[in-house]
């Protein structure tokens, strides 16, 4: 009988210790629930505040799917690096026409990747190697029609801009504003435009034609996204360079750096020969 009720005994401890642990941890999980219940809550406005931020962050990701998106569609066969052949007589650019180097810039205005170009990139080659006389830049329109509805008028307020010599000051403006480009008028002015004649250039389209002019250079060396840059020597002779490196893409400084640095080191090739075809 003793036996017996060690037994039970031993039962009802084996059994109550879990239970015990059970009902200990149960409240220690109440006390951990209930904790942040008595912090301070967040107010409505910082409620809304998050959520905003969410929506600018899932917006700004959508866009950036979208443009990838557009560009593996218009992925054609691989273009080549080299030996394009590229007219750039007539086109915007900065440094010295003797500078060994060319770099060769196919953009738009609306692609948020060519703007990350210009804030993160542009600055530190112009420094470096614009300012300094080793290469010059070239900036040939590219618009994504497709994808940009409003990068093709953009082009043509830079080239407005232009007409009164402003028009890397507009170039740069506009990269700047891409969230907010439109109206036109409102860069203008704050880059000191003369507004009626700049208004006339805009309407009256006669800048259109050499932003097709671009979009026909970069359908000619296979460019079919942006920022796509091409690296040249520099013929003082010709308006014509034969390309030697390509690089695609906002990538950063040090990508441009090694490219420039080891071109600038070599020896250029020689010139094109005389009534090298387009």
């Amino acid at each position: 009988m003793k036996g017996f009720w060690t037994t039970l005994k031993n039962r009802d401890r084996a059994i109550t210790k879990p239970c015990l642990q059970l009902m200990v941890g149960l409240a220690f999980m109440v006390t951990l629930t209930a904790a942040p219940l008595q912090a301070q809550q967040p107010s409505t406005d910082d409620l809304r505040q998050e959520i905003h931020a969410l929506t600018q962050t899932v917006k700004e990701m959508q866009k950036d799917l979208q443009e990838i998106k557009a560009l593996l569609l218009s992925r054609g066969p691989a273009a080549p690096s080299h030996n394009v052949v590229l007219d750039l007589a007539n086109k915007p650019s900065k440094g010295g026409a003797t500078a060994k180097l060319t770099l060769v810039e196919f953009s738009d205005y609306q692609c948020p990747f060519c703007g990350r170009h210009v804030r993160d990139t542009a600055t530190q080659i112009d420094k470096d190697y614009v300012a300094t006389g080793k290469l010059r830049h070239v900036f040939l329109d590219l618009p994504l029609e497709s994808i940009h509805k409003v990068a093709f008028k953009a082009a043509e307020a830079a080239s407005c801009a232009g007409e009164q010599g402003k028009y890397w000051e507009m170039h740069q403006r506009l990269f700047e504003n891409q969230s907010k480009l439109q109206p036109w008028t409102p860069h203008a002015e704050a880059i000191g435009l003369d507004i009626p004649k700049f208004e006339e250039c805009l309407s009256s389209g006669r800048q259109a034609a050499a932003i097709r002019q671009d979009m026909a250079e970069a359908q000619k060396a296979g460019v079919t996204s942006t920022p796509t840059f091409f690296l040249a020597y520099t013929d003082p002779k010709s308006s014509k360079i034969k390309t030697v490196r390509r690089l695609t893409g906002a990538q950063p400084y040090s990508a441009f750096k090694t490219e420039i640095d080891k071109l600038l080191a070599a020896e250029p090739e020689a010139p094109m020969p005389k009534g090298t075809p387009k």
